[in-house]
């Protein structure tokens, strides 16, 4: 019993793989739920926008261009950050700080006042389809509403004087599919990470089998490690199924690393499959086990991921509790995979804030998973 014993460990393994053969709910959790999720969220899912963040690029300091700043400034559909700097701007749309930037280029007055036809340009982050169009027609609003503003106040520009040219990154033609399957997958692999494991220990109990398995020469280590592999493996499964139906049925491209995605799909199964087996360790009630594995993994992870709704548009104490969620961090890492690239800004911290997650988790329900009977 001083060391870990591969024979024990597999005859165990064994015996939880064909227990999830023999379980037909763990193929309807594992396959038949992400198809019907992927079609719903594929299909029949659309979103509206809030209040986003803006960039404000400003290029021109003259004080047309600090008019059409403050006009900017005095809305309250935006959240405006004026920068004078390019590259630095354009790295807070790619890392998803700001949805937008509006760029007001330093002919701009010069321009306006001559009444030649002046572009006034529109970065747009495609990757949230509605806030882009949200962003689109309230930029287009302010603008319109500031050029009546000089108008009014004699300040008359030669017709036409002022034209967006919007310009989308990321995902030109606005699918919103490009954005919910991505997302749809965190909330799938939690479903199964979360849920499935949060039953197994329980079960164990409900049944009257976890006595006899304390009995048994098997270690607590052995016991955990074949308790999370199968369900990893299935987890793992599930997501190249997943990830077959986005791009080939679905056509939404991927930009990222695939071995970037098994790395993070990896580390967030990890971080599920801890969690679940503390709620399951801890409750020893497959139905009170099910219900709190769905209060803090389900529903944090379709409401507090970023998924569907816009985490900067929460009030900041909502905001402060998604930091603790595993799901909000893959959902950065999977939709920057798909519609960006891998962006490493995004992906490095979220993978280390989902190792510290999983090893938090692990190593709780290690502690909680003691060969006594109480």
């Amino acid at each position: 019993m001083n060391h870990f014993s591969f024979s024990r460990f597999w005859a165990y393994f064994k015996k939880e793989g064909k227990q999830i053969m023999r379980d037909p709910s763990t193929f309807l959790i594992a396959f038949v739920l992400p198809l019907i999720m992927m079609f719903i969220f594929g299909y029949g899912v659309s979103l509206d926008a809030d209040k986003v963040p803006l960039g404000l690029l400003l290029e021109d300091i003259s004080p047309t261009a600090r008019s059409l700043e403050n006009a900017f400034l005095g809305t309250t559909y935006f959240d405006v950050k004026t920068s004078y700097n390019r590259s630095a701007i354009e790295q807070d749309l790619t890392g998803g700080r700001v949805r937008g930037i509006v760029v007001i280029s330093q002919d701009f007055s010069k321009n306006l006042l001559k009444g030649v036809e002046t572009p006034l340009q529109i970065l747009l982050d495609g990757s949230e389809p509605n806030t882009a169009r949200f962003v689109l027609n309230y930029a287009e609003g302010v603008v319109n509403n500031w050029v009546k503003q000089q108008k009014d106040e004699g300040k008359s520009f030669l017709a036409p004087p002022l034209v967006a040219v919007p310009r989308i990154w990321f995902n030109s033609s606005l699918e919103s599919r490009y954005v919910l399957l991505p997302g749809s997958i965190a909330i799938i692999m939690t479903l199964i990470g979360t849920l499935l494991t949060a039953l197994v220990v329980a079960r164990e109990w409900e049944r009257g089998t976890m006595e006899a398995v304390m009995a048994t020469p098997l270690r607590i280590s052995e016991m955990l490690l074949a308790k999370l592999v199968p369900y990893f493996l299935l987890g793992l499964c599930a997501m190249i199924l997943c990830i077959f139906l986005t791009v080939v049925l679905f056509q939404v491209p991927f930009r990222g690393s695939y071995f970037i995605l098994f790395i993070s799909t990896s580390i967030f199964l990890l971080a599920a499959l801890g969690i679940g087996l503390v709620v399951s360790s801890t409750t020893r009630n497959q139905f009170v086990a099910s219900q709190i594995a769905i209060i803090i993994g389900f529903l944090p992870a379709f409401m507090l991921s970023g998924f569907i709704f816009e985490i900067s548009s929460m009030p900041w104490i909502i905001q402060m509790m998604t930091y603790i969620f595993p799901p909000r961090y893959f959902v950065t890492i999977l939709q920057s995979s798909f519609l960006s690239g891998t962006t490493w800004a995004l992906v490095l911290p979220s993978l280390f804030v989902m190792f510290l997650i999983a090893n938090f988790f692990l190593g709780i329900s290690a502690l909680k998973m003691v060969k006594r009977i109480d």
